[in-house]
């Protein structure tokens, strides 16, 4: 205040503390559409939390990576899916995916973007890609349940709210199992004692 008011007495305006700078809007739902894909697929943070952030961690972190591969051969490249993150409906990053791509799922940054123009690019994407579309409702796509760790950007495909995932052995089931192994092995064991038991009485009669 006194420095202030110095600066008032000798006809000098003080200089108003810059504002701090705004944070990025929070995604709200990503937008997936393909060849393939009749109505265009909207996974919301509201509806289904998990499923999208495992959608956004595929591609958000491409925003701000620098390119890591040149463009592949396009007959390599298999079906494309345009995966477009959305603020409040506002599309805000567009990016084309290619899970099925030779070698390993690719991901691209085209240089237009809604916000603004960027560096094309070309990346080598998530092994869970894939699982992650497929999850989604992203027709055409096999399921591979043992991928669980991602690649460039890590994470996993664990925990979906999925109905089609195939299902875990429950504990009756598995003292089913049990129990059915216990019996064989112990039919197998009397036909063993039986077997044991005649030799013994062979080998008796001729002594």
């Amino acid at each position: 205040m006194l420095l202030a008011g110095a600066l008032l007495s000798l006809g000098v305006a003080p200089v108003a503390a810059s504002a701090a700078p705004k944070a990025p809007p929070k995604p709200t739902a990503v937008q997936i559409a393909g060849k393939d894909i009749k109505n265009p697929i909207v996974i919301t943070a509201a509806d289904q939390g998990a499923l999208f952030q495992t959608l956004l961690s595929e591609v958000g972190w491409l925003a701000t990576a620098s390119p890591q591969t040149t463009a592949p051969q396009v007959k390599k490249l298999g079906p494309k899916y345009t995966i477009t993150v959305l603020v409040k409906n506002s599309p805000q990053q567009v990016y084309d995916v290619y899970p099925l791509a030779s070698g390993g799922p690719r991901a691209h940054r085209p240089a237009r973007q809604p916000t603004g123009k960027k560096v094309d690019g070309w990346f080598y994407g998530r092994l869970t890609m894939t699982q992650s579309l497929r999850v989604s409702g992203v027709p055409g796509l096999k399921a591979k349940p043992d991928v669980v760790t991602g690649g460039i950007g890590g994470g996993v495909v664990e925990g979906l709210e999925v109905d089609e995932a195939e299902a875990a052995p429950t504990v009756p089931e598995v003292l089913a199992e049990m129990q059915r192994l216990f019996l064989l092995n112990g039919a197998v064991l009397v036909v063993i004692a039986f077997g044991l038991a005649g030799i013994a009485y062979l080998i008796r009669r001729k002594v």
